[in-house]
């Protein structure tokens, strides 16, 4: 059997799909062997007219387009292996003048080297996304490179070439330096000790003084309401809080005074009334008994500073006040009190006023910038001098107190006119404390009215300090 039958014997044909394939490899053999001829450049792509066919292109098996229509690859047979037939390599495509990643290397070799940014140049702020988080969200990111101004790529007759580096620009004049801040560390602080009201000062000196024997002051005028009781009880704190100790306010008003009610803490219901009846007794006393005994027949202030003598409220003791008995109780008053405030009463014609008022070291008269208070003031001042005590009104003080807020039309005239009659003139201010007629408590008084009050008193105890 010679195979003919079985067809052993026959020569074999390569497969139509092998012929692709051998050729190939004949012609890349070839390609190797000779050399390879200069390539020019291609000629530039025409334009394109409107309305005109574009040109063919030539078959390109290496194009992944053509790659498309070529026929699918089989793996070789047994018959003929792929390691006997080695594929082709491919020659390097050429360099395309208008494709986009040539453009961007040559412009990327040509551009000059980027100028660093200035220390002061404010950080660029990044955008947002999900991989690049807000520069609130994560630390500080320095400022990327500046932005070259890449070509745009253009279907235009001729290949676009790189632009021409421009010229840096001039650098910016430097900012100028901001001034540095000040730190706190370095800066002095410097204590300066504010300076006391000269007045304010002289004032409390004058207080402070020696007055050579116990002063009484009698605070009068004829006319209800013009704040004698006020006045009496303000004039005996202010000095008390100065001098400490031996100020005594005491009422002695004929129609039911109410000292007593405003001033000092009610230890007890004693008025001057128990003091007569044991007048006698505490009369023959001396030293700490005497301060002792008297003591259970006076009420105090709430800080200590001065002592009261309330008025009896039953107005038919006024009869038992006569001349003698007004005198044993001033005389016993200053052996123990350095200064004796009196809340003198409204009747000018009975014995115990006149008897206080020729008692009396220094006249304080009480008014209210209203015309019948100052009216009966006036005519006061005409009947002490009729009665030959003219000393007693040439020195005397008027206090003027301001009975409301705001300006006073007749505080003016009215200060004119007793500057005239009297020695002097002291103005203390309204305050709301005192308003509403009850206790009347010092430390209560706003500073304005303190130190109003602190001018006046030492207007008064001035003429007897040493």
């Amino acid at each position: 059997m010679d195979g003919t039958e079985t067809g052993w014997g026959r020569p074999a044909e390569p497969a139509p799909r092998w012929r692709a394939l051998l050729d190939r490899a004949r012609h890349g053999r070839a390609a190797d062997e000779q050399p390879e001829p200069e390539r020019e450049a291609p000629p530039p792509p025409q334009q394109q007219q409107f309305g005109q066919p574009l040109p063919r292109r030539p078959y390109n098996p290496l194009d992944s387009r053509a790659s498309q229509h070529a026929p699918s690859y089989e793996p070789p047979s047994y018959e003929q292996p792929a390691y006997e037939q080695p594929r082709p390599v491919p020659p390097r495509p050429p360099i395309n003048p208008l494709d986009p990643r040539h453009q961007v290397r040559a412009a990327a070799a040509a551009a000059p080297p980027a100028a660093p940014a200035p220390a002061s140049a404010p950080p660029v702020e990044q955008p947002h996304s999900y991989f690049s988080p807000s520069p609130a969200r994560s630390a500080p990111v320095a400022p990327p490179p500046p932005q070259r101004d890449y070509p745009q790529i253009r279907a235009s007759a001729a290949p676009v070439r790189p632009p021409a580096p421009a010229p840096a620009p001039a650098p910016a004049p430097a900012p100028a330096p901001a001034p540095a801040p000040t730190s706190p560390a370095g800066a002095r602080i410097e204590w300066r000790q504010t300076q006391p009201d000269n007045e304010l000062e002289r004032a409390m000196a004058v207080l402070r003084r020696k007055l050579g024997k116990p002063r009484v002051l009698a605070f009068a005028n004829p006319k209800g309401g013009v704040h004698k009781t006020t006045a009496t009880v303000l004039a005996a704190a202010t000095i008390g809080s100065v001098r400490g100790r031996g100020v005594l306010a005491w009422d002695d008003n004929e129609l039911r005074g109410t000292l007593g009610l405003r001033a000092g803490s009610a230890r007890h219901a004693r008025t001057i009334k128990h003091l007569l009846a044991d007048l006698m007794q505490i009369e023959a006393l001396h030293g700490d008994g005497l301060l002792s005994e008297l003591d259970s027949y006076l009420r105090h202030a709430a800080d200590g500073s001065y002592d009261v003598l309330a008025g009896e409220e039953n107005p038919r003791f006024a009869q038992r006040l006569d001349q003698g008995t007004v005198r044993r109780v001033m005389d016993l008053l200053r052996r123990t009190h350095d200064v004796i405030c009196v809340d003198t009463g409204n009747n000018v014609e009975s014995v115990n006023w006149q008897t206080v008022m020729r008692q009396a070291d220094q006249l304080v008269i009480t008014t209210v910038p209203r015309e019948d208070a100052a009216f009966t003031a006036d005519w006061m001042l005409d009947v002490l001098d009729e009665s030959g005590m003219g000393d007693l009104v040439s020195s005397a003080v008027t206090l003027i107190s301001c009975p409301s807020p705001g300006p006073l039309p007749m505080l003016n005239d009215f200060a004119k006119h007793f500057a005239t009659r009297t020695r002097g003139v002291a103005i203390v201010p309204y305050d709301p404390s005192l308003e509403v007629g009850s206790s009347i408590e010092y430390q209560d008084l706003q500073a304005e009215t303190k130190q109003a009050w602190l001018r006046a008193a030492a207007m008064m105890i001035e003429p007897f300090a040493e």
